[in-house]
């Protein structure tokens, strides 16, 4: 079942449609990808879910019904642009973003004690948001992005401007939020993000969605059918063991190994090769090239782009 459904979503800003009948269904206790190029739509998209602004035209589902207003409760939001009051002590600060969720005093600062201390900047309580880093001020806005255990948590870009490490303490926080019932949608141009989190994606070109589906689906669907393979034995007699419906692309020498990357023509051959190579050559490695999701994203804008041009 879907958390959240939007169907044929129209947005229009004055000269620019900024959304031309989008869908998206996004599963329950899922991570899913919102994706597509600067300036494809994901933003206002976003906008529109968060209640910000309202489309033009389509409908808004949250958990099998008709959004409403209070539905908003149930979001919590994290910006690309973060925006804190530099002035406030952060503790304060937290504290109030807190209670505006629905949390009480009490409660709240429970969570945010715990939270602060997970994310190692219990130290910060009583400092000024202005004498913090960027990242320390991200782990805050953050931390009051989940604070509330919305349903529906939406991180725009959650890793700009970390660290690896505290990338990774994030990465790990998302998938914990997962494994206690969240639904996530995830945006961001970091396709091996992409990767390791999300379940489904949905990618928008110019203000319509031009790919969605499950990650591995979708890398299936856009397979190459290249395989790479490292041997030892005769270039020669590899070669020769080809049969019809492959294509040796490369076949060299490097460090006393041999490598080569065969093309095949058909579905489902790895093993039909593999057993012939064995004939000829002993096979160190073998596995098939399978594209990444940043190939699968750039082959799809690129094709698409050309489309409409020639349209």
């Amino acid at each position: 079942m879907e958390l959240f459904k939007a169907t044929d979503i129209v947005k229009q800003f004055s000269n620019h449609r900024a959304l031309n009948k989008v869908s998206i269904s996004v599963p329950e206790n899922s991570i899913f990808g919102l994706l597509g190029p600067n300036g494809a739509g994901k933003t206002t998209l976003i906008r529109i879910i968060n209640q910000i602004t309202a489309p033009d035209e389509g409908e808004l589902y949250f958990g099998g019904r008709k959004m409403k207003a209070d539905d908003i409760y149930q979001i919590g939001y994290l910006p690309e642009e973060r925006g804190l009051y530099k002035k406030m002590k952060v503790g304060e600060q937290a504290l109030y973003l807190a209670q505006l969720k629905g949390l009480s005093k009490n409660d709240a600062m429970k969570k945010l004690k715990y939270l602060f201390q997970k994310f190692e900047i219990i130290d910060w309580w009583n400092k000024k948001v202005e004498e913090l880093s960027k990242g320390m001020q991200q782990k805050i806005q953050f931390i009051t992005t989940i604070i509330h255990e919305p349903k529906l948590l939406i991180f725009d870009e959650p890793f700009s401007g970390f660290d690896p490490i505290n990338a990774n303490l994030l990465k790990n926080e998302i998938l914990e939020l997962k494994s206690k019932g969240a639904t996530i949608i995830f945006s961001t141009h970091n396709m091996s993000s992409v990767e390791e989190l999300c379940d489904h994606i949905s990618l928008i070109n110019k203000s319509e969605v031009i790919l969605e589906g499950q990650i591995y689906d979708i890398k299936k669907t856009y397979r190459t059918n290249v395989y790479e393979l490292s041997y030892q034995g005769d270039p020669q007699k590899l070669e020769s063991s080809l049969g019809p419906g492959y294509e040796l692309l490369s076949n060299k020498t490097n460090h006393h190994v041999n490598l080569a990357s065969i093309k095949a023509s058909g579905e489902d051959t790895d093993n039909r090769l593999l057993k012939e190579l064995i004939k000829h050559v002993t096979v160190v490695s073998f596995n098939e090239l399978i594209p990444s999701m940043n190939d699968v994203f750039i082959r799809v804008v690129e094709e698409t782009n050309k489309k409409n041009q020639v349209a």
